[in-house]
């Protein structure tokens, strides 16, 4: 070896002596010309020393010294500590990450492959601790040099790739969702805990902006972890992602509504409401709702219908007199701001979502069937092609409204018809591609259907008395289907 002067025989010096000798000459070199040095000298000594002497007692002191090896070489390729507020650097600042990555990479790889090689023919628990000691920082860093991150290149992601899939095979897991929450028909935990352990200290509110990748990570591997694991970890995972969702940064917004929407999705609800956590999200929640962010909103409001029920009783259950709850309030809001709302990107963004809304409100939503109505049919006039995305969304909205509402539809059922006959003229007659068209219009008519079975047939005695005259073909086509889909 030409830096380390270490030989994996036996007759010079033990592993003990070896990784103590790797760690000492790695930490105390000032430069990265000789690190790399000694990082492909590592490389060498690992894969080409027998078994035995690599691994010869597997007690808890080789285990400490491989792990402070590993951690030394990890902390190389880490990222650079960001001082400023925003929580970014420079994307030259990372210029020199990958290489580094690389090299620890290649290091890791080796070792990876003799653990896997000693734990053929020699399968046991006590054997498996040193992949237990392990796993959570390699894990950590094949996970940060695994995304499209400006601290990554092509061939870094491609070892980190490999270092990920070597994990799993030391550890006999299918999937990282399997590595993380672990094997329960085998007695076998996960390294999720161990990983949170591993990041609880960058995750502070005063150290989770000083590296850019912990987020990433820490996003990345929450989301792997779902039923029943995640609620063992409830106290761990919560209050960073209230954390990371409550930065001034949109895109921290909405990487930590995507956290926070992960648990609420996977975390019983008792659990949630235990300590009022529940109502800290919904109050944060609703906050972030007062932005025209549009790609905020998209994360946001999702995540609030599917908090709501965690809070509310469902409105079936509902008692009466039936009091006003956080469902009227969050449909209040959004018909609010889709009254006055004129940008194309968050009037396609409250459509969408007041569907949701709708469902989950079930026969309460009656109650602003006036509003709402005014709403459905303002937005049908208004065309936002070329996607038609928010007339699209408002037509299911409609659809969805008679299939709920449909006793209290009979009385709206000359203003809906005209409305939905203007739709129908307005589509038929725009420049939309012939497949957009027809998705429109079929939608428009299975509305007209409803509308004809909630009014007791009094409507298709109306449209019966449209003559072809009047309307154009497709318009007149669609209006003869729906009479012959509503008859007995």
């Amino acid at each position: 070896m030409r830096e380390l002067n270490i030989r994996h025989s036996t007759d010079y010096c033990s592993i003990h002596a070896a990784l103590s000798h790797i760690h000492e000459r790695f930490e105390s070199e000032d430069t990265d010309e000789k690190r790399a040095r000694i990082l492909e000298d590592t490389t060498e000594l690992l894969t080409g020393a027998p078994l035995d002497w690599l691994f010869p007692e597997l007690n808890a002191d080789l285990r400490g010294q491989y792990l402070r090896v590993v951690n030394s070489l990890t902390c190389y390729a880490a990222l650079p500590v960001c001082d400023t507020d925003s929580g970014t650097l420079p994307a030259q600042s990372y210029d020199s990450i990958p290489v580094k990555s690389q090299a620890v990479s290649a290091v890791l790889l080796a070792v990876s492959a003799q653990i896997e090689k000693f734990l053929v023919n020699q399968n046991s628990a006590t054997k498996r601790s040193l992949v237990r000691t392990l796993a959570p920082s390699l894990y950590i860093f094949a996970i940060t040099h695994l995304q499209e991150q400006p601290w990554t290149d092509g061939p870094s992601r491609k070892r980190a790739s490999e270092l990920l899939r070597a994990l799993l095979r030391m550890t006999g897991s299918r999937s990282v969702r399997e590595l993380l929450s672990g094997k329960p028909d085998k007695d076998q935990k996960g390294v999720f805990g161990p990983v949170l352990h591993t990041l609880q200290s960058d995750l502070t509110q005063k150290n989770w902006k000083h590296n850019q990748a912990v987020k990433h990570v820490f996003s990345t591997t929450l989301v792997q972890v779902g039923q029943p694991w995640l609620t063992d970890y409830l106290e761990n995972v919560f209050p960073p992602s209230l954390l990371i969702s409550d930065d001034y940064h949109i895109e921290n917004k909405i990487l930590g509504v995507h956290c926070l929407h992960h648990i609420v999705l996977n975390v019983p609800a008792a659990d949630l409401r235990q300590f009022n956590r529940a109502q800290v999200l919904y109050h944060t929640l609703f906050n972030h709702l007062h932005t025209s962010e549009a790609a905020l909103i998209q994360v946001v409001l999702p995540c609030l219908i599917d908090l709501l029920p965690n809070l509310e009783k469902p409105p079936a259950h509902a008692s009466f007199p039936y009091k006003s709850n956080r469902f009227d309030g969050l449909l209040w809001h959004i018909l609010t701001y889709m009254e006055m709302e004129h940008m194309l990107d968050l009037r396609q963004v409250y459509a969408k979502n007041l569907v949701l809304l709708i469902d989950r409100m079930g026969i309460s939503v009656i109650r602003h069937l006036k509003r709402l109505e005014r709403v459905i049919v303002g937005y049908m006039e208004v065309s936002d092609a070329p996607e038609e995305k928010a007339r699209l969304s408002i037509i299911d909205a409609l659809q969805k409204t008679l299939q709920i509402a449909w006793p209290r539809m009979e009385k709206r059922r000359d203003s809906l018809a005209q409305s939905l006959l203007r739709f129908l003229v307005d589509v038929s007659s725009d420049s939309s591609p012939t497949e957009l068209k027809e998705q429109l219009m079929t939608k428009a008519s299975d509305c007209l259907l409803l509308l004809v079975h909630c009014s007791k047939g009094k409507l298709q005695t109306l449209l019966r008395e449209v003559d072809s005259s009047c309307v154009p073909d497709l318009v007149f086509k669609s209006i003869q289907n729906v009479l012959a889909a509503s008859c007995p």
